[in-house]
Order: C-alpha cells, then sequence, then structure tokens
C-alpha cells in the first residue's frame, strides 16, 4: 500500500511540474484537445467502439483524458469535459474533476482514458447539480460495446451513465461506482470568467469558446466516425 501511495505521488508530482508553467485557460484548453482526440479514436475502432445508437441517444457526453487510477484503496482521479444536448445543439463544454471511486482489484498507477455518457434527464439533471456521486446520486452500469447495440439489450434501462474506459489501447465498458463528481471552478473560471456555473454553460446560456471547437466537432461526428470505420 505505502509503494502505491508512494506511486501516486509521484505522478500526480510530475504532472503538477509539467502544468506550473501553464495558465489555467492553457491547461483547459489542453484538456479539450485531448479529450477530442481521445473520443475521435473511439469512435474510429472499426469494431469495438461506441455504439452509434449510444450516442444518438446520449444526453450528455463527458471525457476525462489520461485519468490516474489507483490501487485498491486510492481510487483514482481526473479532470474532464462535458457537453449536453440542447434546442440549438450540444452546449459548450463544462469543466468538471472526478475523484475516488470503486475499479475493481487493481495494482500500481495506470493512466486511463474515461467516458461517460448520460443517456437520460435524471442524469443529466445530476451533471447539472455540479457535485454528485456516481451509483448513490446517479446509477453507472458499463456501457455496451460494438458498432451496434444489440436489440436484445436493456442498456437503455439499467443506469443514467454509462461508464467506458481506455488502457493501452484496449477499450471496454467499466464498471464504476461511487466516485465523486463535481466542478472544475479554476477552469469553469479561466474559460468563462467568474459567476457562471456548471448549469449556465450545459443548459446552453453560454456561446462555446472558439477554444472548444475540436471537442464539440468530435462529439457531432461521432457517428459519422463510427460509420468510416466500418468501411
Amino acid at each position: 500500500m505505502k509503494r502505491q501511495m508512494m506511486a501516486l505521488t509521484a505522478v500526480l508530482g510530475v504532472a503538477s511540474l509539467a502544468w506550473a508553467g501553464d495558465s489555467p485557460r492553457e491547461v483547459s484548453t489542453d484538456r479539450l484537445d485531448k479529450a477530442a482526440a481521445v473520443l475521435h479514436q473511439i469512435m474510429a475502432v472499426d469494431d469495438k467502439g461506441i455504439p452509434e445508437e449510444v450516442m444518438e441517444h446520449a444526453k450528455c457526453v463527458a471525457v476525462v483524458p489520461h485519468m490516474i487510477k489507483g490501487g485498491f484503496v486510492i481510487g483514482a482521479e481526473g479532470r474532464g469535459v462535458a457537453t449536453c444536448r440542447t434546442e440549438h445543439g450540444w452546449s459548450a463544454p463544462a469543466f468538471f474533476a472526478i475523484e475516488g471511486g470503486s475499479w475493481g482489484l487493481q495494482i500500481g498507477v495506470e493512466g486511463i482514458d474515461l467516458v461517460m455518457i448520460i443517456q437520460n434527464d435524471k442524469g443529466m439533471e445530476q451533471l447539472l447539480t455540479s457535485k454528485f456521486k456516481i451509483g448513490a446520486d446517479a446509477s453507472a452500469a458499463a456501457g455496451p460495446v460494438g458498432r451496434h447495440a444489440s436489440a436484445g439489450t436493456d442498456w437503455k434501462l439499467n443506469a443514467e451513465i454509462l461508464t467506458y474506459s481506455r488502457a493501452k489501447g484496449v477499450f471496454a465498458g467499466l464498471a464504476l461506482n461511487g466516485a465523486g463528481v463535481h466542478e472544475d471552478k479554476d477552469s469553469m473560471k479561466a474559460v468563462y470568467g467568474a459567476d457562471v456555473t456548471e448549469r449556465d454553460v450545459l443548459t446552453g446560456k453560454v456561446p462555446a469558446p472558439p477554444s472548444a471547437e475540436a471537442f464539440l466537432s468530435a462529439v457531432r461526428n461521432a457517428k459519422a466516425d463510427a460509420k468510416a470505420a466500418q468501411q
């Protein structure tokens, strides 16, 4: 256990040094670009991406690029971006942090990409509250993987949130419970200014900054990427 704690501290320490010279806005823009790359790469996998039906049904899409996943007690922590459907298309992205949770029996520290698909109004409302716990406030389940979700599955009924992970090139549904999700106030302030909330952003009251275009384009074009991968 002590070795795991030391390993996580070392990784986070290196990350802190890498970010020390960057402004909060630059860090946030970099996160948007990395989230866009993660989603594009996942949807471009020919047979093991997120099913088209899941993306079509999604109320919100959240991506945490390179989340630090710890061991038995450490849990995990990372920072991500999310967008929700509005009457005028996908909203500007909101910035959030996620930490803790049950990831099963894991040893050591490993960076993973996490994707969460919020698939109904109840799950979306939890995201809009700016602070909730996966599994307690919003139910979660490992999402189906493949080009199409089988008509015989009940993925629409099982959970408010479908979760996925990619580690070392392997993409799969992820059973994640107990993780706390809350607003990343520093990034929100850096990009949108003071007094702008996640609810303002995700309900379409705030225009998307130019730095968000790559991420929003990846969300809008997810289905097209999936179709292209099959050709």
